[in-house]
């Protein structure tokens, strides 16, 4: 075990020093903002600052005080001292990637009262003096002995920022023509206007005015500026909205305050709907935080219990998205509760039978494996451990559930219990359609106009059935 041991005041000596190094990282200067509420840009973005006032203010704020407090307090005198006060000299910018060796000395010993004065200096990694001057404490008398504390693992990331890139990306792009489909409660409402506040989409609102009307004046929100279409109920709506995307009046759709499948009976209906030669599924973009990548989990708000053939379209959809998205060769896990191919689980079966589709070239675009079990598509050890080799094993994009309950589950789980965000979209169909919830964020509905924006604007003209 390892243990932490003071100097008493009796035990010290002038002339007695101890010395700690310390990388300075970016996730450093971020921890220290969060701990401190400092967001002022000279402090934490660098590109704003410009200038060595960015290093040397970190310098300042975290190594001055904190890195010779951790040296007086855990090394000399140790457990017991009681900090009095300190002065000290910035003489020299600190950068990213620097090493600082905080060194403290003892110069003179007060016995009526126990207080030691410090020499402290700390220089870089080419022996560079950044910081001098003098902590004065007041150091134990009685001598301890402890174990050495296990820190907390600190965790630190920026929630949605993938998502907030891809919101960026879109902007680059003419506004999307998006029907906003019955948008008669505040949230679905505010979620469209926001996203045209953005530049992302040049909404219609369609469904019943007095009710969405309701809904602007509840959020005190202004509607002067968007097209609406009046109708009688949720389903006029759908059928209006639909009608006009197949015509080419919209280029996209976005759900609001009905249910799914009352939008997707007309979306779907065989003589006015917006079918292609490919099979329509949904797609959920996970940004996680533990995640190197986006991800991408589907189906899991479309097709229940979907077939072979279904899944191969499932599948061509979300590689098709995650193309269109920058991943260049998305790797697409077939997911089953087993790795192993067995007749009494037809997931492995229908896995095995993706891989060789896409081995036929049936599936193009990524590359597909499975069937793996979640922990070895998310984990290379735990495939390690289990003897997968594989390309997509511990480094897969895509994650195709056996079913809508499973993905729907595994979606939720990663929202509510892993933080991340969670964003939604139809495609197969002629044009992208968002699927938002009451439930979600507001960055979420963004993110989904965003994401129809670009799948609108960067995807390959999808066959349509005549």
């Amino acid at each position: 075990m390892d243990y932490i041991e003071n100097k008493t005041f009796d035990e010290i000596k002038v002339g007695d020093s101890a010395s700690l190094s310390r990388t300075l990282t970016a996730d450093d200067v971020k921890l220290f903002a969060v701990m401190s509420g400092d967001v002022n840009p000279a402090h934490v973005d660098e590109e704003f600052a410009r200038s060595d006032l960015f290093h040397k203010i970190v310098a300042q704020g975290m190594w001055g005080g904190a890195l010779i407090s951790t040296v007086l307090g855990t090394e000399l005198p140790g457990p017991g001292t009681i900090y009095l006060g300190q002065t000290l000299k910035f003489t020299k910018p600190v950068g990213l990637g620097d090493t600082v060796i905080a060194t403290v000395t003892a110069a003179e010993k007060d016995p009526e009262k126990h207080r030691v004065s410090f020499e402290c200096r700390c220089t870089n990694q080419n022996g560079e003096m950044v910081i001098s001057g003098s902590a004065q404490v007041m150091a134990p008398t009685e001598k301890v002995k402890r174990p050495r504390a296990v820190l907390p693992q600190v965790r630190l990331f920026e929630p949605g920022a993938r998502f907030r890139e891809l919101t960026n990306q879109a902007k680059q792009y003419a506004p999307l023509k998006m029907g906003v489909v019955h948008p008669v409660d505040g949230s679905s409402l505010r979620g469209a206007i926001e996203a045209a506040e953005a530049g992302i989409i040049s909404p219609t609102l369609i469904g019943p005015e007095s009710k969405i009307r309701a809904a602007a004046t509840a959020e005190n929100l202004d509607l002067l500026p968007y097209e609406l279409i009046p109708t009688e109920h949720s389903r006029e709506a759908a059928e209006i909205a639909v009608a006009l995307a197949r015509r080419g009046q919209l280029e996209g759709l976005m759900k609001g305050s009905l249910h799914t499948d009352e939008l997707m009976h007309e979306v779907v209906a065989q003589a006015t709907g917006l079918r292609t030669g490919r099979r329509m599924s949904h797609v959920f973009l996970i940004d996680e935080p533990d995640s190197p990548q986006l991800g991408f989990v589907t189906d899991a708000a479309l097709n229940i219990d979907p077939d072979l053939e279904t899944k191969r379209d499932i599948v061509q959809n979300a590689i098709d998205l995650a193309r269109v998205l920058g991943v260049e060769t998305p790797k697409v896990a077939i997911l089953s509760a087993v790795e192993t191919v067995t007749s009494k689980l037809k997931t492995t079966l229908e896995a095995a039978a993706l891989c060789k589709m896409a081995d036929r070239g049936q599936i193009t675009g990524g590359l597909v494996d499975g069937p793996l079990a979640v922990d070895n598509a998310l984990s290379k050890e735990a495939a390690k451990i289990k003897g997968i080799i594989s390309p997509v094993a511990g480094r897969a994009d895509i994650f195709v559930v056996p079913d809508l309950e499973s993905g729907n589950m595994v979606a939720k789980l990663l929202a509510y219990l892993a933080e991340a965000e969670v964003a939604g979209i139809v495609m197969g169909a002629r044009v992208p359609i968002a699927l938002t919830s009451r439930a979600d964020k507001p960055l979420s509905r963004l993110v989904s106009c965003a994401v129809a924006l670009l799948v609108a604007r960067r995807q390959p003209a999808v066959k349509v059935n005549t």
